[in-house]
């Protein structure tokens, strides 16, 4: 097996409270807290919620341009997730959360995505069939050295066959979101390709 590189600058990473501590303030007072879900959250949410609706996000798609060194991947090979960059636009679904539950559930997602804080999270205007929310949504900039940027096909294909982390491959993680988005009615014709290929095309971006 061929090692996977690090990307240089990986170590340079804000700490994950102060993030967390600055969205519990930004929400706290606000009511019912909503959470936009693009990847995994549709498929596995892992919080109770009063309601769940269909949205599309303008300005961010969704990519699987991030590497993961710890969820779908090690330091030592790592895999890839799904993040929101900017641009184009996003069909997803968002959760309205009990007011009287919104830390727990906060405490909870940073202790899912943001293992390391790589993710910048985001109040992004989400447009449902029942009028707009604002929710909160894990974007990344592609500045960061966790983007992984324009990928080559084969290496899709040495990730998608060797990338493991605490949950699982980065090829199941990959088959479970298109699932998971067909469940719920959208598809999302860029990862059905990189799916059916093996990584034999890299995405490119646009909506979805």
């Amino acid at each position: 097996m061929v090692p996977c590189p690090l990307p240089a600058g990986a170590g340079l990473m804000r700490e994950p409270p102060s993030l967390l501590e600055r969205t519990v303030q930004e929400w706290r007072g606000r009511g019912d807290l909503w959470v936009f879900g693009y990847a995994s959250l549709i498929w596995r949410p892992e919080f109770d919620y009063l309601e769940r609706r269909e949205a599309r996000v303008h300005g961010w798609h969704r990519a699987l341009k991030m590497w993961s060194r710890i969820n779908r991947g090690t330091h030592e090979c790592p895999g890839l997730v799904f993040c929101m960059l900017a641009g184009g636009s996003c069909r997803g679904m968002v959760y309205r959360i009990a007011e009287a539950q919104g830390e727990q559930a906060l405490a909870r997602l940073w202790e899912r995505e943001m293992p390391i804080p790589v993710y910048e999270p985001r109040w992004l205007l989400c447009h449902t069939p029942a009028g707009p929310v604002r929710a909160l949504a894990f974007t990344l900039a592609r500045s960061s050295p966790s983007h992984t940027g324009e990928l080559h096909p084969d290496e899709y294909r040495r990730i998608f066959r060797q990338a493991r982390g605490r949950y699982g491959s980065t090829q199941d993680y990959a088959q479970a979101t298109q699932e998971g988005l067909r469940a719920v009615g959208i598809r999302d014709r860029r990862l059905e390709h990189l799916i059916r290929t093996a990584g034999g095309d890299a995405p490119s971006d646009g909506s979805a």
